[in-house]
């Protein structure tokens, strides 16, 4: 396998790395959206943190359950009596825009079903994806069933097949990763609900952040191995303070007074549902828990609101500002500066 580019070197993009941290804090928190300009970095961010991230223990089946927990195993693992086991990386799938649904689901093995009679279930992308991540890229390109079946398994955690006479379920836990250029289309806003986080990712226009950034692609690309050595203690402080924040994230507490502030600024900026409210409290506990907090404060509101809520915002034909802006107007008239 070819060497990932670290983490830790990536320069800029300080929405987006963080919002991926946290989804690898607490997968709960949902997918992440990545909306903005080409060649910044969106899909190099994804594997990188996959890469940071230490292996997994899987069993040896298709779909790589999760010894350790029985509900989240295939009907095959539940009823062995011992398991084979490995470890493997986190696994990070691309989707392409032209995958039928069979390819994305699963389908029957129709060579096997005429040459042997057997009904073999071929597992799909979200297979191949369950315990990691599924990357999208131009996800407001994909057809909309599509994007509809990956939000609803993204959601349920399994995916379901039922045709052809076959009938099966396994394991799809996963962070759905869905990026995009806004010129090129938006989502539906019944879709754009169903993502956890939606940042965005924008050309530095910085001239000394253009030039960090070339500096340290170019030292990647001349010496992989010798840049990744260089970049070794910062992802291994990273990675201990994801699997630190893991272990302390349902001792964190999330106080009534923080809950009832985070629904009046939701309540404010009139966003549809509850889905927004309890996005911003996962997302806000595990930045508490990144950050070795024992209980989320207004602090960690006001950094998660933007991401939290920005998608959620209903169409405004009197007010015309961007999102992001409408946000920060809201955070400081119900939050405070």
């Amino acid at each position: 396998m070819s060497a990932r580019y670290p983490f830790s070197a990536i320069a800029g993009q300080e929405e987006l790395k963080q919002a991926l941290l946290l989804t690898a804090v607490d997968p709960l928190i949902g997918g992440l959206l990545a909306f903005g300009d080409r060649g910044t970095g969106k899909s190099t961010a994804v594997r990188a943190l996959a890469a940071l991230l230490p292996e997994i223990r899987a069993t040896s089946c298709a779909y790589h359950c999760d010894p350790d927990t029985p509900a989240a195993q295939c009907d095959a693992c539940r009823k062995a009596a011992s398991h084979k086991l490995r470890k493997i990386p986190i696994p990070v799938v691309d989707l392409p825009l032209g995958a039928t649904e069979d390819r994305v689901l699963g389908a029957l093995n129709l060579e096997r079903a005429l040459s042997h009679g057997e009904k073999h279930f071929e597992p799909g992308l979200l297979a191949q994806a369950n315990r990691g991540y599924l990357y999208v890229d131009e996800v407001n390109l994909l057809e909309d069933h599509i994007v509809d079946l990956l939000l609803d398994v993204a959601a349920s955690g399994e995916n379901v097949v039922e045709r052809e006479g076959l009938s099966l379920r396994h394991p799809a836990r996963l962070v759905l990763v869905g990026s995009g250029n806004p010129e090129e289309g938006e989502l539906r806003p019944q879709l754009l609900d169903r993502f956890g986080l939606s940042v965005e990712v924008r050309t530095p226009s910085d001239v000394s952040d253009w030039v960090e950034i070339v500096k340290r692609r170019d030292a990647f690309e001349r010496d992989p191995e010798g840049f990744r050595a260089q970049w070794e203690k910062a992802e291994d402080q990273t990675r201990r303070r994801i699997l630190k924040a893991r272990r302390a994230l349902a001792a964190v507490v999330v106080p009534d007074a923080i809950l009832e502030r985070a629904a009046a600024l939701c309540i404010h900026l009139r966003t549809d549902g509850l889905r927004g409210q309890l996005t911003l409290m996962r997302a806000a506990r595990a930045l508490a828990a990144f950050n070795s907090a024992r209980q989320v404060t207004l602090d960690h509101l006001r950094a998660m609101a933007a991401p939290a809520l920005r998608h959620r915002l209903r169409r405004n034909p009197l007010d015309e500002t961007g999102s992001t802006v409408r946000i920060d107007r809201g955070v400081a008239e119900v939050l405070g500066a």
